[in-house]
């Protein structure tokens, strides 16, 4: 049988043309590679300011407590100890989300304080923490009577709606609010020209706040990077009158708010609005120094 003949030129050009494809193959491969790492990708967000929270309780002194409360001190040493020391917020995470209340009663009247402390955290690597508590402040805000403007020296624009929306809620909200009213009271009369949450005006007690000029729901100058006061006259069952003021304030992405409440034992009697206000401004300007510290 005849064998084919071997031709070394022809196995040598097939060896060449094999290796080069390889070659240019993998060359190739390499500036992909090398462009994929050439691009940059977005910066992500800055993270808060704020870590951690305060230690609710102990965050107001105890002759604050003693000015806010003024029944406490007609207790016995030990019961006064036992009403300062203040009731904890359930809460599932203390870096996220703490609040602590105080009750005081007196004969001509009881009162009620509550302090939330919330550390806004924004889940959203485009969007940073403090711009996610300005959308939370602002929400905190439209549900009250205080007028929807800008906060003096805030400078800053609301996220969009969509940056908002990936967000989830915050997992340690503090629960456990007790009988202490809220900003978003549903049942109260607001000052004239509000309405309730749901958009129904409703009409202004006499001795509300709206009644007398620059005590009225407003923003707050000089307090944190933002701050609101609202003033809301009540009834607490079918006779008595209550007044709750809040003050809400936010220092980068740590929101404050301050619910302080008054409610006269006698039903023709009505907490006044200057008064509890003035409180409620002093304590929160104590509470933005801790911060500033």
């Amino acid at each position: 049988m005849q064998r084919k003949a071997y031709v070394p030129g022809l196995a040598a050009a097939l060896l060449a043309a094999l290796v080069t494809g390889c070659t240019a193959g993998t060359g190739s491969d390499g500036s992909d590679a090398a462009a994929k790492q050439g691009s940059t990708a977005s910066p992500a967000a800055p993270p808060g300011k704020y870590r951690t929270l305060p230690e609710p309780c102990r965050s107001v002194e105890a002759s604050t407590l003693k000015n806010l409360l003024p029944g406490v001190v007609t207790l016995p040493e030990e019961q006064q100890q036992a009403v300062l020391r203040g009731t904890a917020a359930v809460t599932y995470d203390t870096d996220r989300r703490v609040a602590c209340s105080w009750k005081g009663e007196a004969p001509d009247a009881s009162h009620q304080l509550r302090v939330d402390f919330e550390r806004v955290v924004s889940y959203d690597p485009a969007v940073s923490d403090d711009d996610r508590a300005l959308e939370v402040f602002a929400k905190k805000q439209a549900a009250t009577s205080v007028p929807l403007a800008a906060a003096p020296g805030e400078g800053e624009q609301t996220p969009s709606a969509t940056a908002g929306a990936a967000a989830p809620p915050a997992s340690g909200d503090a629960k456990g609010d007790g009988p202490v009213g809220t900003p978003s009271e549903a049942t109260a009369s607001r000052t004239p020209g509000s309405g309730d949450p749901d958009g129904t005006p409703t009409a202004t007690p006499s001795g509300s706040a709206g009644g007398a000029t620059g005590l009225e729901p407003r923003m707050l100058e000089g307090l944190g990077n933002a701050a609101f006061l609202d003033d809301v006259l009540g009834r607490a069952g079918s006779t008595a009158q209550r007044r709750t003021v809040s003050v809400v304030f936010r220092t980068s992405n740590v929101i404050v708010t301050i619910v302080y409440v008054e409610q006269p034992a006698r039903t023709t009697e009505v907490p006044d609005s200057k008064e509890l206000q003035e409180k409620a401004q002093s304590l929160a300007r104590g509470l933005a120094e801790q911060f500033n510290d």
